[in-house]
């Protein structure tokens, strides 16, 4: 059975703790937090470059989203775009098993 994407990140937005936005991300994954990355996949290639080192460094969970920022955003119920998220407790959601 495979977990649907949307759904489990939303599930982690609302029962959970997350982080949004690159910045934030790699500050916070530096301080050894967070279990998982969330990258959209038309996120600057530096950018997410230095987020997915910076995640296998500090063996953390890496996975690029399949659409846009401004698609992730809408799924997290922001009313804006969303380039990276750093899932630091997942809730009640599966989002860690996709």
């Amino acid at each position: 059975m495979s977990v649907d994407a949307n759904k489990e990140i939303r599930r982690a937005v609302d029962t959970g703790k997350v982080t949004f936005g690159y910045k934030e991300c790699r500050k916070k994954i530096l301080a050894g937090e967070g279990e998982m990355v969330i990258v959209v996949k038309n996120m600057p290639r530096n950018e997410k470059e230095t987020l997915k080192q910076t995640a296998n460094i500090a063996s953390k969970k890496f996975y690029e989203y399949a659409d846009t920022g401004l698609v992730l955003g809408s799924v997290c119920g922001k009313p804006f775009v969303v380039s990276a998220i750093l899932v630091l407790d997942a809730g009640k959601s599966k989002v860690l098993e996709i």
